[in-house]
């Protein structure tokens, strides 16, 4: 057996003993460099520092630090407020502003679970108290924060831009409107969902004046998600760039209405710094492991290996969709990413996949993952919150995620969805 082989059976046995990933996959990188000597292990430290050293990677902790300000200032609560001012007179109105709740914090966050506790913590209740069964209720905030990767700006697609090597700016632009086609598609499963079950009845006509005072009350919210997107697609800012005038909006925001204080800070630092000290790691390992895998003619191989049965385009799609479904299940986004990624490129490329299209169809199915078990871990977040049993939550999430892998082989097979909006 070939001492790649050992050295990812190595790291898959570690994982599954329960020993963190950065940590078995670093481990299974050095034996895979000490076994086939195709890099010097000197080079470790220096590559693992490098994978880092990214302008790109800063956006990640700023972007967790303003959805935390949001949350903790209470224009979080603004934006639920003005969603459901929009769409509460329908009659699943507060299930559907609570999607959209989830989408207008995902042009805030950029991280799925960040999305789920927010919207979670402020509509657990009322949707009880409207209602839904809590288990759904719960399934179907999960299911809505999955927005959270996929519309930008996002963590998701900073890190998989990183990897490739594609700028986030034209990711952010691609993405918006498959991240968009997602939530809508949550929002009417949930719309068929109620209408079968008859969960919520909301009734009433839509108040003009209630929406022009809800918009009035969440302006400095809504103005942060605006300053985010209209930066970038703009051109203005980088997302790095829009990232720290969000934060900066949102805390001077908070500081002049007497809702945050300087008391706030360290929890609000540590938060992000966190889920830094979660991805980077992650990152900077992989990276390394991507590399060794790529001086190996790994990826070659396995392309021509999967080409030899002559696979069309057509099969390869429906290749990538299982293959990220199923690891999506398995293992959390990033290192779905840096994993993945570089290994699935060179046979996207094999049949003239654009690589912007493979990188937004790539987190659009990888996005499943979070409400699929046994990772799921949007479920678990919820669950947390409400303490009802992931099984539960996951049950009632089904019809969401089947609806979802349907929009994600819409995403594969239509590449003009996220293409039409690129310059040309």
């Amino acid at each position: 057996m070939s001492p790649v082989v050992l050295s990812i059976l190595g790291l898959v046995a570690l994982l599954l003993v329960g020993v963190p990933f950065w940590v078995s996959m670093g481990l299974g990188t050095v034996a895979m460099l000490a076994t086939t000597n195709v890099l010097p292990l000197t080079l470790i430290g220096e590559a693992l520092f490098e994978g880092v050293d990214s302008f790109a990677l800063i956006a990640i902790p700023l972007f967790v630090l303003t959805g935390d300000a949001m949350v903790r200032t209470g224009l979080g609560e603004k934006l639920l407020n003005f969603a459901e001012a929009t769409f509460g007179s329908m009659r699943a109105g507060f299930g559907t502003s609570t999607v959209m709740g989830c989408g207008l914090f995902a042009c805030i966050s950029g991280s799925d679970a960040a999305d789920a506790a927010a919207v979670g913590r402020l509509t657990m209740d009322r949707l009880v108290a409207k209602g839904y069964p809590k288990p759904y209720a719960c399934a179907l905030v999960a299911s809505g924060a999955c927005t959270g990767i996929l519309i930008p700006p996002s963590i998701a697609y900073i890190i998989i831009g990183l990897v490739l090597g594609v700028s986030s700016s034209t990711l952010f632009l691609a993405a918006f409107v498959p991240g968009v086609i997602v939530l809508v598609s949550v929002m009417l499963t949930n719309a068929v969902i109620n209408r079968i079950k008859g969960y919520e009845r909301s009734t009433g006509s839509f108040d003009f004046g209630r929406w022009l005072r809800a918009g009035w009350e969440a302006r400095f919210a809504l103005s942060i998600p605006l300053i985010i997107l209209g930066g970038i697609y703009s051109g203005i800012f980088t997302p790095t760039e829009s990232a720290a005038v969000a934060v900066a909006v949102a805390v001077i925001t908070g500081l002049l209405q007497g809702r945050l204080t300087l008391a706030d800070f360290p929890a609000m630092l540590g938060t992000s710094a966190r889920v830094c000290g979660v991805v980077l790691p992650i990152i900077a390992v992989a990276l390394l492991f991507s590399q060794a895998l790529t001086v190996l003619d790994v990826p070659q191989k396995f392309v021509a290996f999967v080409m030899a049965f002559g696979t069309d385009r057509t099969t390869i799609i429906l290749l990538f969709l299982a293959i990220w479904v199923i690891s999506g299940m398995f293992m959390e986004t990033g290192p779905n990413i840096v994993v993945l990624g570089p290994l699935l490129w060179p046979l996207a490329q094999a049949v003239d996949m654009h690589q912007v299209h493979f990188c937004v169809f790539m987190i659009t199915t990888l996005g499943l993952g979070f409400i699929t078990p046994p990772f799921g871990l949007n479920l678990f977040v919820m669950s947390g919150l409400t303490r009802t049993p992931v099984a539960l939550i996951a049950v009632h999430a089904l019809p969401f995620a089947v609806v979802m892998v349907g929009v994600s082989a819409l995403i594969g097979f239509v590449p003009e969805i996220s293409l039409f909006a690129l310059p040309r």
